[in-house]
């Protein structure tokens, strides 16, 4: 890595955690109040290397064989790696072990398999994701699915379910997005009602590089944010 990357990687990551200090303060927070999740599905190991000497130790990756290797060259750091893309049964015993966190429980029968690859004695906190869009191509739950399966995924061993994910819809803007992220805290304000106890909903992890100023706005408690931190650093 050339020496001005680091300096341009710190001007970023303040810059973003300056943008979530000011739409934290809008919703009635403070900026400890949400956790920034940086994703690092598109850089190398030197440049998460990088961004972990700059404090930041809660990395998202979306794609398994990219959290092996950089969970692998990076062991002898401290990072929390978050799962925040779709995870295929057949690789969550590989997976699972590595993770601090899954977002994209989108499914009962995930959940289950993921259970069945938690290290023994061990719990795994995750978030069930919910297709709030009603987007045919993306991942997630339907609400009234989940609604449906949420006495199933209680009683899933090993699994400490805390809140919910989704991801904005494309279509309508920031405003459509908005709507989404608005819909995703009405829905988790009602499950509350119908939820067992096992469950918590406390978390809500939505919003990426263009839109987590509104999903933090809206109510996002965790933000999964990558370009904005490395813009800049291919010049």
């Amino acid at each position: 890595m050339n020496s001005p990357l680091p300096s341009r990687l710190a001007e970023n990551l303040q810059a973003v955690q300056e943008r979530i200090g000011s739409a934290a303060a809008k919703s009635g927070r403070t900026v400890d109040q949400v956790t920034l999740v940086g994703v690092t599905k598109y850089v190398d190991v030197e440049t998460t290397r990088a961004l972990l000497k700059l404090g930041l130790t809660e990395l998202g990756e979306s794609r398994p064989q990219q959290l092996w290797s950089k969970a692998e060259a990076l062991s002898d750091h401290p990072v929390r790696w978050h799962m925040i893309g779709n995870l295929q049964r057949n690789k969550a015993k590989r997976t699972i072990p590595l993770l601090s966190m899954l977002h994209s429980g989108d499914s009962l029968r995930l959940l289950q398999a993921a259970s069945d690859s938690v290290s023994p004695g061990q719990a795994l906190k995750a978030l069930l994701e919910v297709n709030i869009s009603g987007d045919a191509n993306k991942h997630g739950f339907g609400p009234e699915d989940l609604l449906r399966d949420l006495p199933e995924i209680a009683k899933t061993p090993h699994i400490q379910v805390i809140g919910l994910m989704a991801m904005g819809s494309l279509a309508g803007g920031r405003e459509g997005t908005r709507r989404d992220f608005a819909s995703l805290r009405e829905f988790r304000d009602r499950l509350r009602g119908e939820c067992p106890p096992e469950i918590s909903l406390d978390q809500l992890s939505m919003g990426m590089s263009d839109d987590y100023d509104i999903a933090i706005e809206e109510g996002a408690t965790m933000v999964r944010v990558g370009s904005a931190l490395f813009e800049g650093m291919d010049d």
